[in-house]
């Protein structure tokens, strides 16, 4: 491949905080690896700190430096040719063999109800913060809390925080009233990982108003390679079904505001011919038998690049 690739979401870093003996390098059981990312022609990464629900709420904060830890050590430190971004002018400054990182936070719950620990990730280079997984915690509800409350008061101090640093807020995953609460309070957003609800009713998608108040933002949409989201079957998907996704955000005016948060590494089933970063090219081949290399470009890059420029505080 030729063409830049920039993945909004991957998962990479809870599997090598799972399992200590996998290599960032090479180790086939990651579905992001440095080889698959040079394979793959990718430009911009965003690693997400993602805590699992497992790890004891004593411990969650723990956890989350751990894998920020990880991305220094197993990811930046050994490859010099992953350089970490904190703004625009990191991008801007990749030459021709490097790939940027950033690091992300999937969800609060590490942080409690203390504002010190979310300063605290910022300063470690999180660059974009969710503020929920599927569910509840001391911010917002997430898609999958039948409670369904939004922002909470201590979830506006967050978004107050976000606001002040210039992080961007990133809506995957929440409440459908926590979308609207964000929206209504918070200067930078996007979508991670997200697709369509009139396509597959799955909680975890997006409704044709939430698409368009994100395009009415500016902001871009990521669609994800997660096979429930995509046909609403927990193990099948194909491209086609990615397509359709991604089709429809631009049937409602996203042509400039659509491109793609694999969700690689979260999931445990794959799109058909989608198993792993470097499978990207599979995805250019469909995408050019229906659009332009301009609009091709722009899903694969130029969406994201324009619009998630991160600048520092």
């Amino acid at each position: 491949m030729f063409v830049k690739i920039y993945d909004a979401h991957c998962d990479v870093l809870y599997k090598l905080f799972m399992d200590p003996t996998l290599d960032f390098a090479k180790s086939p059981e990651l579905q992001v690896n440095l080889e698959r990312l040079k394979a793959s022609s990718t430009k911009i990464q965003l690693f997400a700190i993602y805590v699992p629900e497992s790890v004891h709420p004593d411990l969650k904060f723990e956890a989350a430096l751990r894998m920020a830890d990880l991305f220094y050590e197993k990811v930046l430190r050994p490859h010099p040719q992953i350089k970490l971004i904190k703004d625009r002018v990191d991008i801007d400054l990749l030459v021709e063999d490097e790939i940027g990182a950033v690091l992300t936070l999937e969800g609060c719950d590490a942080i409690g109800q203390d504002l010190l620990k979310l300063r605290t990730l910022l300063r470690l280079g999180v660059r974009s913060v969710g503020l929920t997984w599927n569910f509840g915690n001391f911010v917002a509800d997430g898609a999958l809390e039948e409670r369904g409350a939004g922002l909470s008061r201590f979830g506006h101090q967050v978004v107050q925080l976000l606001n002040e640093t210039r992080t961007i807020c990133d809506v995957s995953h929440l409440s459908e009233q926590g979308f609207w609460d964000v929206m209504e309070a918070a200067d930078r957003v996007f979508a991670s990982h997200s697709n369509c609800y009139s396509l597959c009713h799955h909680p975890r998608n997006l409704k044709d108003n939430q698409i368009k108040e994100l395009i009415d933002r500016d902001s871009v949409i990521g669609v994800t390679f997660v096979p429930e989201f995509l046909s609403g079957k927990k193990d099948t998907a194909s491209i086609d079904d990615v397509l359709r996704h991604l089709d429809h955000i631009c049937s409602l005016g996203g042509e400039n505001h659509v491109g793609f948060g694999s969700d690689f590494d979260g999931i445990e089933f794959t799109v058909k011919n989608l198993k792993g970063n470097e499978q990207y090219e599979n995805l250019w081949n469909e995408l050019q038998k229906y659009y332009s290399d301009i609009q091709v470009s722009k899903f694969l890059y130029g969406n994201m690049a324009t619009r998630l420029s991160v600048q520092r505080a």
